[in-house]
């Protein structure tokens, strides 16, 4: 499954050959495979690679969004050029409830880079995924002060942008249906995720 983010968050087409995220069963959890232009800006975050990075939205990163629809409980992986990475798992609209860079949520995550691209692999073990895990969106964010980009595999629809309005990566209105069941196969349930779980205690 590859999905491909064409436009910028508010829908204008993207100026630059689009950032592709595939999606494919991966041993207990699911590979995300990014290949995306390298803009090299901002610089890289001054944290170790392979390691969790906290505010590396700032940065030039891939990002992709789990959501279960009824719950509004969403897993959030964020993917950078330079190797860091960051997971947020949260339970409403922006209320994350466990963040990689402050609690242990590990990730398997290698990059390759090039001069002008890079590819980067990473296996999401499925209890990071919260239950009944039904909408996805995807995101790119690269460049410095004016010329921040914002782009969006779902973006917000133009008609809908208000005058004004800045970037928002968690509308969760504009996402859209993944069946996980399209990569696993008909007869997979979604395991029981005993970190999910705890949040319920």
């Amino acid at each position: 499954m590859e999905f491909l983010i064409e436009h910028t968050w508010d829908g204008l087409p993207v100026s630059h050959e689009p950032v592709s995220v595939g999606l494919r069963p991966g041993a207990a959890g699911l590979l995300m495979e990014v290949r995306a232009p390298f803009f090299n800006d901002p610089p890289a975050p001054p944290g170790e690679p392979g390691k969790p990075f906290g505010g590396l939205w700032d940065y030039e990163v891939v990002e992709a969004f789990f959501l279960s629809d009824r719950s509004e409980q969403y897993l959030e992986i964020e993917l950078c050029p330079h190797g860091q990475y960051l997971l947020l798992l949260l339970s409403g609209r922006r209320k994350a409830w466990k963040v990689s860079a402050q609690e242990e949520l590990p990730l398997e995550f290698e990059v390759t880079r090039m001069k002008t691209k890079w590819e980067g692999k990473a296996l999401l073990p499925w209890s990071y995924f919260p239950p009944c895990t039904d909408k996805f969106n995807a995101f790119a964010i690269h460049g410095s002060g004016e010329e921040r980009k914002y782009e969006a595999l779902y973006p917000v629809p133009p008609h809908q942008v208000q005058e004004g309005q800045e970037p928002d990566f968690h509308c969760l209105e504009f996402f859209k249906d993944l069946n996980l069941k399209e990569l696993t196969g008909e007869d997979w349930k979604q395991p029981e995720s005993e970190i999910w779980k705890s949040l319920t205690k």
